[in-house]
């Protein structure tokens, strides 16, 4: 499948910034059940400093807020062709060993709530993959996908004591559930193409988890499915802190505001 992205993030500042850094996830790269066309980036109030692979392969950009400004906006655009690897990554790669997505971290680590829904599996304990997609569907059970009861700092276990939670929080809850089986597991940011509409209000989240035999398998949580075609991959890391789409840090009096434009399209060859 041929997939349009179009991806804008624009903060509005109450008062002139007097200084800036935000690092970007943004850019996806050729992997497995990928492949980038095209990919170009731009900055208004925002010049670009340098850019990197990271620890976990992901390429990132940082950037400078231009002293003064009150607004900065990042647009990203680009072409990525998919297929349909029912959710099947393949062996592991990157710069960090595969015992480090075994270690939890206070945004994934279980705790009563979490071990509760741990404790309701009852596939094959030697059977990993039918296990890991268990907990998917008992994950999804639980905790009810809502919007506006959590946000970025939530961690899984919040999320699953209030029973309610977005794609980040679901993700959260099944890496920290997989490792505590022993499966080394790690967060994944990207793009849906939904099937009902172009435009939204947000990027996407879902889980991969490593399985003997296989390398990395993806579980869409939210969705109750592996990821297919409609999916762009972008950034990985042990939780949503190492592939957020976005971090960084500005100073300067007054309040910020933050607004996303996202649409994913497919675009036919005639085009």
């Amino acid at each position: 499948m041929r997939l349009k992205v179009a991806h804008t993030t624009r903060y509005e500042f109450s008062q002139p910034v007097s200084h800036g850094l935000q690092r970007l996830r943004l850019t996806p790269k050729s992997t497995q059940g990928q492949q980038v066309l095209e990919w170009a980036m731009r900055y208004d109030g925002a010049v670009e400093e340098v850019s990197y692979e990271d620890h976990n392969h992901n390429r990132v950009t940082l950037v400078s807020v231009v002293p003064g400004v009150r607004e900065v906006v990042v647009h990203c655009e680009g072409l990525v062709v998919t297929a349909d690897n029912h959710g099947l990554i393949g062996h592991h790669a990157g710069h960090m060993p595969l015992w480090s997505f075994l270690d939890q971290s206070p945004l994934t680590r279980p705790g009563p709530k979490v071990r509760a829904i741990l404790n309701q599996l009852d596939a094959p304990k030697a059977d990993k993959l039918a296990s890991l997609h268990q907990l998917s569907t008992l994950v999804l059970a639980n905790v009810a996908y809502t919007t506006g009861e959590t946000e970025v700092h939530t961690s899984g276990e919040e999320a699953a004591v209030l029973g309610m939670g977005v794609c980040q929080d679901h993700a959260h809850i099944f890496i920290g559930a997989a490792r505590t089986l022993g499966v080394p597991a790690r967060y994944v940011s990207g793009y849906l193409m939904m099937d009902d509409r172009i435009d939204q209000e947000a990027s996407h989240a879902w889980a991969e988890a490593h399985v003997d035999g296989l390398g990395w398998v993806g579980f869409d949580v939210s969705n109750g499915i592996s990821p297919d075609e409609r999916y762009v991959r972008v950034a990985t890391g042990r939780d949503y802190r190492e592939a957020a789409p976005v971090t960084g840090l500005s100073w300067g009096p007054g309040e910020s505001r933050l607004a996303v434009q996202l649409a994913v399209e497919q675009q036919h060859v005639d085009q």
